[in-house]
C-alpha cells in the first residue's frame, strides 16, 4: 500500500507500528537532534521537545514505516513523492530553530547598568547603543545613573543592595571611574553566586566580594572585545565596559577577555567598621538616602540593638559633633511632621531622618560625619 496524506492511510500506517519502533526511533532522534540543537544555539530540552514533535508528526510515522519496510517499492507508473525519511528530517530541522528562538526569547539576557553620568547628556544612551549593537535582544536595566559623582563608596553600596535580587548569569556593568585613563585596571569578575561584574578595579566591588565571594577575575585586554580602533582616554564606559558587558551577556567565553588576575589583588575600599567600647559605639554617616536627605550609617541593626535601646525610647546621639536626643521608632509616621527619628532602614542599618523633611538640611549634617551613641542606662 502507498503512503499518502489521507486520514485512512495514516491510520493504517501507524497501526502497523509497534511501541518499540517509536522508542528506538525516539532515542536515536533525540541524540541527533541534540547535535542540531547545539548548532542552533539551543538547549537539550529544546532538542527533546523537537524530537517528540517530529516523531509523532505524520512525516515521522511515515518515515518509521519506510524504515521498517526498506524494500517496499512504488508500483510502476506512479509518481514518486518525497521520501518519508527526508520529509521527517526536514521537519526536525524546521522545528528546532523555531523552538530554540521561542525559549531564548522567553528569558532574555540581562545587563544591569549603573553610572555616575547623570541623564543630562547622551552618555548613557551611547553606552546602551553599543550594547544593543552587539546584542540587540539584550534586556538593559538601569540601576541608577545618579550615583554621587566620583563616589566609589555610593556605587559599592548600590551594587551591594541590588545584586541579591537578580539571578545567576546577570551581568552588572558599572562605570564609576574617577581615575579613568590612568593605570587602574578594567576587569570582569565572576561572583560565587554566578553573576558577572564588568567594572574598573577601584574598590566598587568590595562589598559584593565580602558578602558573596569572587570566584575568578580577568583583566580586560582583548581589543576584539572593545570598540573602535582608537580608545578614548576618558570614555571607557563606551569603549570598554559597554562592549565587554554585551559580549559576556551574549554568552561569549568570558575567559577570552584577558589574562586571569588573583582575586586577592583586587583593590578594596578602606571601610571603617563601627567600634564599641564601655561607653558606647562610634560609627560613621556614610551617605544620604537619595533625594530625601536621610542619613545612612555603617552601624548594623544588630549592633545598635546591643546598646540596649528599644523602639519608643529617646536616644542621645552626637552626630557631626552636634548633640541631639532622637526617638527610636519603626517608621517615619511614628513621630510628628518635621520631627527627627532613628530607624532601621530597608538595608538593615541604623538611619537618621526627619518625617517628611531632610535630616541633612534641617540638622546641617552631611556625610562623612562621625556618629556616637552611648549605651542605654539600666
Amino acid at each position: 500500500m502507498s503512503v499518502g496524506s489521507g486520514g485512512v492511510e495514516r491510520e493504517e500506517v501507524s497501526r502497523g507500528l509497534k511501541p518499540g519502533d517509536f522508542l528506538a526511533a525516539y532515542a536515536a532522534l533525540k541524540s541527533r537532534s541534540s547535535t542540531v540543537a547545539q548548532a542552533c544555539g539551543s538547549s537539550a530540552g529544546v532538542a527533546t521537545s523537537a524530537a517528540k514533535a517530529a516523531l509523532f508528526s505524520w512525516p515521522g510515522i511515515a518515515a518509521l514505516e519506510a524504515l521498517r519496510h526498506p524494500k517496499t517499492r512504488k508500483p510502476k507508473g506512479r509518481r514518486a513523492g518525497p521520501r518519508p525519511l527526508f520529509v521527517f528530517l526536514l521537519t526536525v530541522l524546521l522545528l528546532l530553530p523555531a523552538m530554540a528562538s521561542a525559549q531564548s526569547g522567553k528569558y532574555p539576557p540581562t545587563i544591569v547598568f549603573m553610572t555616575d553620568f547623570g541623564v543630562v547628556d547622551d552618555s548613557v544612551a551611547i553606552c546602551k547603543g553599543v550594547m544593543y549593537s552587539i546584542m540587540p535582544e539584550v534586556r538593559i536595566v538601569d540601576l541608577t545613573h545618579e550615583v554621587t559623582p566620583f563616589s566609589i563608596l555610593d556605587g559599592a553600596r548600590f551594587l551591594f543592595g541590588a545584586t541579591p535580587y537578580y539571578p545567576a548569569g546577570t551581568v552588572f556593568v558599572v562605570v564609576i571611574d574617577p581615575t579613568v585613563g590612568s593605570t587602574r585596571k578594567a576587569i570582569v569578575a565572576k561572583s560565587k553566586r554566578g553573576q558577572y561584574f564588568v567594572l574598573p578595579d577601584n574598590g566598587v566591588i568590595t562589598l559584593v566580594e565580602q558578602r558573596d565571594g569572587i570566584e575568578a577575575v580577568r583583566e580586560i585586554s582583548n581589543p576584539e572585545w572593545m570598540i573602535g580602533t582608537k580608545l578614548s582616554s576618558t570614555f571607557h564606559g563606551r569603549d570598554i565596559f559597554s562592549p565587554v558587558g554585551a559580549h559576556v551577556a551574549r554568552g561569549d567565553d568570558w575567559t577570552k577577555v584577558g589574562p586571569e588576575m588573583a582575586v586577592a589583588s583586587l583593590v578594596k575600599l578602606d571601610l571603617q567598621a563601627a567600634s564599641f567600647d564601655e561607653r558606647g559605639v562610634t560609627a560613621e554617616v556614610i551617605a544620604t538616602d537619595g533625594p530625601f536627605g536621610n542619613l545612612v550609617t555603617n552601624l548594623d541593626a544588630e549592633d545598635f540593638l546591643k546598646l540596649g535601646y528599644e523602639r519608643g525610647q529617646s536616644v542621645p546621639v552626637r552626630v557631626g559633633g552636634k548633640p541631639m536626643v532622637i526617638k527610636f521608632v519603626k517608621t517615619f509616621s511614628d513621630v510628628p511632621l518635621k520631627q527627627p527619628l532613628l530607624y532601621i532602614d530597608s538595608r538593615g542599618h541604623l538611619a537618621l531622618a526627619v518625617n517628611q523633611g531632610s535630616f541633612a538640611e534641617v540638622c546641617g549634617v552631611k556625610p562623612p560625619a562621625e556618629l556616637f551613641i552611648p549605651r542605654a542606662r539600666k
